[in-house]
């Protein structure tokens, strides 16, 4: 480790607040999202939890008092193409208590051509979830593959107003990647850093977190790496940084 590079437990700490604690698996149960918002309280707070949209009043009761926000999934994980559909998700689940959506891009309709179908999307989502409550664009980079196809899908949620631009589901073959990163980081910087990043999928390790960390940074700065603006949302990463924490400093 170099004289300039931070410990592991240093990293810990810089990373836990730029979590969304996620957990979207099609067996969730409320008993399982209580344990899992407990844990956040006793352990460390993340920025974020992620959960289904039939989890939100569950997730909220647990962390109440915190500043821990509750973010679900709209569109998801298919990434379909119905606006009317994308609006009516996005508002049962802000009047539920959501803080923030985490909205699919219709992708397939984009390798398709039809980019003004997406754009119908991203739009509907955008007139439902009005400020505060933020809105990240899963573009599903993975699927989308070609770089050319994840800077126009990155450009079309800039130019919608979107509050961040999220890698992935984490439900397909293959999730965030630092190249896709890298991608989304310079259209973000083209764009003057008004829009978030999030990098979400396979994110298990700190070495891991530590690279998209330096990815935002060499193009944003690090005043820039705050919870406003960038986040990973992983589970395993919060089991991984937890250890670090409780080593003495």
């Amino acid at each position: 480790m170099s004289a300039t590079e931070p410990s592991l437990r240093e990293l810990a700490a810089r990373v836990l607040p730029l979590i969304d604690l996620t957990s979207l698996g099609e067996d969730d149960t409320p008993a399982h999202i209580q344990a899992m918002c407990a844990r956040a309280r006793e352990h460390g707070l993340p920025a974020a939890v992620c959960v289904y949209p039939e989890h939100i009043t569950t997730a909220r009761r647990a962390l109440a008092g915190t500043q821990v926000r509750i973010a679900t999934v709209v569109n998801f994980p298919d990434g379909g193409s119905d606006p009317a559909r994308v609006e009516r998700e996005t508002r049962r689940a802000l009047a539920a208590g959501a803080d923030e959506i985490d909205l699919v891009l219709p992708w397939r309709a984009l390798l398709a051509g039809d980019h003004d179908g997406a754009r119908a999307v991203v739009a509907a989502a955008r007139t439902a979830c009005a400020a505060p409550a933020l809105l990240k664009l899963i573009l599903e980079t993975g699927e989308l593959a070609a770089p050319e196809q994840i800077r126009a899908a990155a450009e079309l949620g800039i130019a919608a107003g979107v509050d961040f631009l999220k890698t992935s589901t984490g439900k397909v073959k293959v999730n965030a990647t630092p190249a896709a990163a890298t991608i989304l980081l310079d259209v973000i910087a083209a764009h003057g850093g008004r829009c978030g990043f999030k990098a979400a999928g396979g994110i298990r390790s700190l070495d891991d977190a530590r690279a998209y960390l330096q990815l935002a940074r060499e193009r944003l700065g690090e005043a820039w790496i705050t919870p406003a603006h960038l986040r990973i949302g992983a589970s395993a990463l919060y089991d991984a940084l937890l250890p670090q924490l409780a080593t003495p400093a």
